[in-house]
């Protein structure tokens, strides 16, 4: 028996049988939620195309060919013989413009006032607490409306309209501020800009080296900076200005020139920045919490003053620590944009509605909205895990 013993272990343990295999169970599983996942898929989906057969709705996307039948505020281009196609487009555009947009200042917002809530005055502490718990324990959709409806709508009318210098006009119609309109030299200017963008990223990297060779101060950002602009300037007078002002002129109930901010997209714009930039600064507090006590105590041995300390250690670990939640609200903010639709701001959630409200079919416009939304998040998410990555300590 003994000898028996022997031989089994010799020979090593027995293999589970495959029903109690992990391996195999995980398999099955697997094949079973994928087998389960595409029989509702094909289920939803016949059940989606007899429905339309049965209501005598089209099923192909030839209808976005065809002219949309309406206009679109803030698109004076735009005219109701244009096809649903080019409405869909712009409606899109606005929906980018807008997250672009509200992600920049949203995220300077944040900072700020993520740094004011740990200072040492009172009131400036006191202030940023107040803003944070403030606005973002109000849903986004409330404070849009509240924007729209309770300070846009009662600003001045256009014939009591407020001058701010001859820069901007502001009326219950919108505000409109200075802006610039492009020449025919345009597209090779911004072809010079982009390579001046380049040349001061590249003098940049040469100011690091130099830094990390010699140790002399390196003012990445003053020689960035004046390398674009001797490189735009060069551009600027040999192309003969491609690029004016244009400033606003208020011509009885009429204005001309400028930019206008339409109030729908105002509201939208100031309604997320706020709300998103209140949910960042919290993220900031928290993450300059998080950084050791010991790196401020290393820059107060360094002789470092508050503002050096914080500029130069404690932030830019705090940011690394924030940055995958400063994405996700990113992703928020993005999402959100979808919101104007409350108040008829034209981005493409609202200008498929309105498609489907002239009789076209809303299954294929809405499949439209979805991946128009899905494929902005995703953008958005593979620049955030870029900068994310950027961002990682690496160990050698």
């Amino acid at each position: 028996m003994a000898e028996g013993a022997a031989a089994d272990t010799i020979a090593g343990p027995k293999r589970p049988v495959p029903w109690r295999d992990v391996r195999v169970i995980r398999f099955a599983l697997q094949v079973a939620f994928a087998a389960g996942t595409f029989a509702l898929v094909r289920w939803l989906a016949g059940n989606l195309t007899s429905n339309l057969d049965r209501l005598g709705i089209r099923r192909d996307f030839g209808f976005l060919s065809q002219p949309a039948g309406f206009s679109i505020l803030g698109a004076p281009d735009f005219r109701a013989q244009d096809t649903i196609q080019a409405a869909l487009i712009i409606g899109m555009s606005n929906a980018i413009r807008v997250a672009i947009i509200g992600i920049l200042l949203a995220l300077v917002i944040g900072v700020v006032v993520g740094v004011a809530r740990l200072s040492k005055n009172w009131l400036v502490a006191r202030s940023a607490s107040a803003y944070v718990e403030a606005l973002r324990n109000i849903p986004p959709l409330v404070l849009v409306i509240f924007f729209y409806l309770g300070v846009l709508s009662a600003l001045p009318r256009i014939t009591e309209a407020t001058f701010i210098g001859d820069v901007a006009i502001v009326s219950n119609r919108g505000v409109w501020v200075a802006w610039v309109t492009v020449a025919e030299g345009s597209r090779a200017f911004l072809i010079a800009a982009l390579l001046a963008l380049l040349a001061a990223a590249n003098v940049a990297q040469w100011r690091t080296r130099v830094f990390d060779r010699t140790g002399a101060p390196h003012r990445r950002l003053l020689w960035a900076t004046l390398t674009f602009a001797a490189v735009t300037a060069a551009a600027w007078f040999a192309l003969q200005p491609p690029i004016e002002p244009s400033l606003p002129v208020l011509d009885g109930r009429v204005v001309t020139g400028g930019a206008w901010l339409y109030p729908e997209y105002l509201s939208l714009l100031i309604s997320l920045v706020l709300y998103a930039s209140s949910f960042i600064a919290e993220i900031v507090r928290g993450s300059i919490l998080a950084v050791h006590r010991g790196q401020a105590e290393a820059a107060d041995a360094l002789g470092l003053s508050s503002g050096q300390r914080m500029r130069y250690v404690v932030l830019p670990q705090a940011l690394r620590i924030a940055a995958p939640a400063i994405g996700n609200e990113f992703l928020n903010l993005a999402k959100n944009v979808s919101l104007g639709i409350a108040v008829g701001f034209a981005e493409i959630l609202r200008v498929a509605n309105t498609a489907a409200g002239n009789g076209q079919p809303a299954p294929q416009l809405l499949i439209v909205v979805l991946l128009g939304y899905l494929t902005l998040s995703l953008i958005i998410s593979v620049i955030v895990n870029i900068f994310n990555r950027r961002l990682q300590l690496v160990e050698r």
